[in-house]
């Protein structure tokens, strides 16, 4: 996490360490091999540094050789002068990264030494707002979720606690110009150091945050442009938006809702999600996903930068192969994306209705589980009714918040819902519902979704379930289930479900995507929670992670046989996990990233092309096996 130089005494702090290493004005930008001009008329390094910028940092580990990005402390870390000189380029837009919780402790250990850190007032605000995802998403550096940050320097109200970088990264560029992201992509490469692209830290799986690394933050990207027909490239004539890099999904659904007539589009559930980041890159799905396919079946252009550092356009006609692999083929692996251009559809009025059945309700806590499985096996018939339905799963608690209708009335949603209520009377399964009608989607989005929090420390693991799954397996998806909230052998830990009903395959059954092709028969998405403690212990975390793969995770791959997940929302670390994200897809996808990015300027994990890279000496250093 980061703070800013608005926090009063703390960012008197920040100023004066960053004014330590960068800003100085007596160092010369050191001059360039060769040069070449972008289309856009920005001055480029060009690849004939790729061959010297490649070189890792080699060392042994384990018996093992590997080839490393470049870390503070040794040898290849850029001097002063060179990190100087990209600040200059980048128009005083980079930082030192100091966690946004170090102002509830005495002083922060960063890679620069030792700093005093502690104010009250900014404190405060600190532990008020920690939970608070837009104000986490603010924050230069930060990750909403903290298991992955190695959950250094939360606030506290003991500032003697320690305080440490952790897994954050050492510098981030607060990009407010594509030149500014170019500029960062190149010193990234032309260095060896591991770079991190992050637009709101969104993301459960750790991809938004990086040890020792270089940070590009492309949040400030907020241009939004409307039109009703779409002039190419491609074929689509229709209506469309294109949106810069750092819009959330809850702010263009409203910028959409005020247009005459108000306007949709594919978005997730989730309000501060950054659309063009992990989100498509990922695939992306959301409410209107059973009606119009993934986020990725309706994309129509990117404005990207290659690892080269160059700016080109990606659709249809223009690098159609870059095209299909940013729609799906993994967050963080082919470019940084400048601006997305999707389909948008007319908004249209929704129906919603919500289910809650918990301890209020009754205290046998077996009669929830028979509630969940009579629901559980409708979902095939919710969603070849065009439904999109969100619930939840906890210990002693079911609840559906909510299922959405767009385009249905409140008459025909309880119509759709009644043999599933029907079959809970005959039961006796007791319940609360409520149905609704509302004059538009929108109206229903900020009704009826909640606000997740941030500042959680978790793992995510979680399988797709598709319609045969649903209609031939359902006892064992239950009894996966109730293993996710109770882990068999393991009393002392506890896990929850979030679980979406949607079938992109409904109305766009077929996909030129990177998505895996299951999708196109999907019925459930159910992500895993297994809680952490803060702080744990290295042991402790190999424990956990064990516990979620090969045993949590492990029931659900054996209930199903779609063979697929979710790259966004899962477990990084299962294995198969080439095949489970991608399927037929992925072979393709890996030839795709040797071409567009063939030194790994670019990593998240377990993404095409990552097999050889791994975090080793504690998870921290970034190496390539040899």
């Amino acid at each position: 996490m980061m703070w800013h130089t608005s926090l009063g005494a703390a960012a008197a702090v920040f100023s004066l360490l960053t004014s330590q290493v960068v800003g100085r004005e007596d160092v010369q930008i050191e001059p360039q091999t060769a040069q070449i001009v972008s289309t856009k008329g920005v001055i480029l390094d060009t690849i004939l540094d790729w061959n010297d910028a490649a070189r890792l940092d080699h060392t042994t580990y384990n018996g093992q050789k590997y080839g490393c990005k470049c870390y503070p402390g040794r040898p290849c870390w850029p001097s002063a002068n060179k990190w100087n000189s990209l600040n200059r380029t980048v128009d005083g837009t980079l930082h030192v990264n100091v966690p946004a919780g170090a102002v509830c402790h005495n002083t922060f250990d960063g890679p620069f030494g030792t700093i005093q850190t502690y104010d009250e007032a900014a404190c405060a605000d600190a532990k008020e707002n920690f939970v608070n995802e837009q104000w986490t998403v603010e924050k230069p550096a930060d990750g909403l979720w903290t298991y992955f940050t190695n959950d250094t320097c939360r606030p506290t109200s003991n500032p003697s606690d320690p305080c440490t970088l952790g897994s954050y990264g050492v510098y981030v560029i607060m990009a407010t110009k594509a030149s500014h992201i170019q500029a960062g992509v190149n010193f990234a490469r032309q260095n060896n150091l591991r770079l991190i692209v992050r637009n709101t830290g969104h993301d459960f799986l750790g991809r938004s945050v990086g040890y020792g690394s270089l940070i590009i933050n492309t949040h400030s990207f907020q241009s939004l442009k409307w039109t009703d027909k779409y002039t190419g490239p491609g074929s689509y004539r229709g209506p469309a938006v294109t949106m810069g890099a750092g819009v959330q999904g809850g702010d263009i659904l409203k910028a959409g809702h005020a247009l005459n007539p108000p306007m949709a589009l594919v978005t997730g559930e989730c309000a501060t999600v950054g659309l063009s980041g992990g989100f498509i890159q990922g695939g992306g799905h959301g409410p209107w996903t059973t009606l119009k396919g993934l986020a990725v079946d309706n994309v129509l252009n990117f404005e990207v930068i290659t690892a080269s550092g160059l700016i080109v356009n990606a659709n249809e006609w223009q690098n159609p192969d870059l095209f299909i692999a940013l729609r799906g083929g993994g967050p963080a692996s082919y470019g940084v994306i400048l601006s997305t251009t999707v389909k948008t559809f007319p908004d249209l009025p929704a129906a919603g209705a919500t289910l809650y059945l918990n301890a209020t309700h009754t205290s046998d806590n077996e009669v929830i589980w028979v509630g969940t499985k009579i629901f559980h096996k409708y979902a095939n018939h919710f969603v070849d009714n065009g439904l999109y339905v969100y619930f939840e799963i906890f210990p002693n608690q079911f609840r559906v918040r909510p299922f959405v209708a767009i385009g249905k009335s409140q008459v025909q949603l309880q119509d759709i819902l009644r043999p599933m209520l029907d079959e809970f009377a005959a039961a006796r399964i007791p319940y609360e519902a409520a149905f609704m009608e509302f004059p538009t989607f929108y109206d229903l989005y900020i009704d009826l979704f909640e606000a997740e929090k941030a500042g959680q420390t978790a793992l995510t693991g979680g399988w797709m379930f598709n319609h045969d799954d649903v209609a031939n397996r359902n006892d064992e998806i239950i009894a996966a289930m109730k293993n996710v909230v109770s882990p068999a052998g393991r009393p002392d830990l506890f896990g929850g479900m979030v679980g979406h009903l949607f079938n992109p395959g409904h109305n766009v059954p077929v996909s030129t995507s990177a998505a895996h092709p299951a999708w196109r028969n999907a019925t459930d998405f159910v992500i895993a929670v297994l809680p952490s403690p803060e702080h744990p212990s290295l042991a402790v975390k190999k424990d956990l992670q064990n516990v979620l793969t090969n045993n949590m995770d492990e029931g659900f791959r054996n209930a199903s046989r779609s063979g697929a997940t979710y790259v966004n929302e899962a477990d990084p670390f299962q294995p198969n996990w080439q095949s489970h994200f991608w399927g037929s897809n992925y072979p393709r996808l890996k030839q795709l990233r040797k071409k567009w990015d063939p030194l790994g300027v670019f990593y998240a994990v377990s993404t095409p092309g990552t097999e050889d890279w791994e975090e080793i000496e504690f998870n921290t250093r970034l190496c390539k096996k040899l």
